[in-house]
């Protein structure tokens, strides 16, 4: 058997309609589609949120909040997820470890224990995390920018 030999299995695909063609067919004269309107039209195509002429919900309820475009989106890690690791903590390293995504900043919370003496580098830390590090003999350094 060769690559070009496959094919459907027999009674599994249907050839499609082909509508508009004579009444003999059964979908002549409108093709299925009714008798005049937006909808039989050609190239009718209804608008997401449409609701039939009402005025839509985003345009009911009204505007609220802003968007700071000046935030600074952190990916977080507590540092019971970093337990596990060795040696020197960078974000490339948790990137690389899977725990947050590339490219991206990344600040050390406090949530879990931590056991092993790490020397971590992340653009922030929370207090309680820093205290953390530290008592278990690492240390923190922060990474400008």
């Amino acid at each position: 058997m060769k690559l070009s030999d496959l094919s459907p299995a027999p009674g599994s695909r249907r050839s499609r309609k082909r509508v508009g063609r004579g009444p003999g067919s059964g979908t002549g004269k409108t093709a299925g589609r009714g008798h005049k309107g937006q909808k039989s039209r050609s190239g009718y195509r209804k608008r997401a949120g449409f609701e039939g002429g009402q005025m839509p919900l985003v345009r009911r309820v009204p505007k609220r909040g802003f968007t700071n475009v000046f935030r600074i989106e952190y990916e977080v890690v507590n540092v019971g997820r970093l337990d596990g690791l060795e040696g020197e903590v960078t974000p490339e390293g948790l990137a690389a470890a899977g725990l947050v995504k590339a490219g991206r900043p990344v600040k050390i919370l406090a949530d879990g224990e931590l056991t092993t003496a790490l020397k971590v580098s992340a653009h922030k830390f929370s207090r309680a995390a820093r205290e953390k590090i530290e008592a278990a003999g690492g240390s923190c350094e922060v990474i400008e920018g």
